[in-house]
């Protein structure tokens, strides 16, 4: 094997240790920004939760106030019947009493129905609070391992960029060039064996003179299919179909 072909797959190697770390890296936020998506989440289902049962207990109260309206007329009302002397009068305002006291039951009705919706929307809101608390523990342990892994990722990215370029350097300008060309083309594939007569790469089928002169070791030949670089060990089997 050239020695820029053994220096180019060392390269390689540390260039595809990067590329996944870095795809870690990148995998990070969107999972962090997804568990806080759920965190935000459960906590507006509570919040809404707890709203609902303020708009009952608001409502219920309006409903008690009319009914303490309506019993100050039942006394207003009784007091001028007790003072009035006529008849007629007596029967108009007995009349408006009794009207009263129908409202009022009514508005009671009403009270017990917010009540039992105000029952009911607790034990919502004493669901939503358990969810929102359990899944908040859930969360931050989660987001505390992603916080963890993150950084030990980065360590790790930081050990493998420290002498990346010392490993670049060792390779010719011109073949470093042509490499990092094909690093952005192709991806973590750049320098790929034969197997079978087949680019290890594009996995299509190379004619005899290209496997011959990539076994013989004295130039750097590409693949005329797909440009990758190819190289050969003697634990490959390099055969040819006619």
């Amino acid at each position: 094997m050239l020695p820029v072909i053994e220096k180019l797959l060392i390269l390689q190697d540390r260039d595809r240790k990067l590329m996944g770390v870095q795809d870690e890296l990148a995998r990070l936020e969107p999972e962090r920004q997804d568990l806080k998506a759920k965190l935000t989440g459960s906590q507006a289902d509570l919040d809404g939760a707890k709203h609902k049962v303020r708009q009952l207990e608001s409502e219920r109260k309006k409903l008690e106030l009319e009914v303490e309206a309506r019993k100050s007329l039942i006394e207003k009302y009784s007091l001028q019947q007790f003072q009035t002397k006529k008849n007629e009068e007596y029967r108009a305002l007995a009349h408006e009493i009794e009207t009263c006291k129908e409202q009022i039951q009514k508005l009671d009705d009403q009270q017990l129905e917010f009540m039992e919706q105000m029952e009911a929307a607790q034990k919502i809101v004493a669901s939503a609070s358990q969810t929102a608390t359990e899944g908040k523990k859930v969360i931050d342990a989660r987001l505390g391992d992603i916080a963890t892994r993150e950084a030990n990722l980065r360590e790790e990215l930081a050990g493998l960029q420290s002498n990346r370029s010392e490993l670049a350097a060792a390779v010719d300008d011109s073949t470093r060039s042509r490499y990092d060309r094909l690093l952005k083309q192709k991806g973590q594939s750049v320098i790929v064996g034969i197997q079978h007569g087949v680019c290890g790469g594009c996995h299509m089928g190379l004619s005899r003179s290209v496997v011959l002169t990539c076994q013989a070791d004295l130039e750097i030949i590409p693949c005329p299919n797909c440009g990758r670089i190819l190289y050969y060990t003697s634990d490959m089997d390099l055969a040819v179909s006619d």
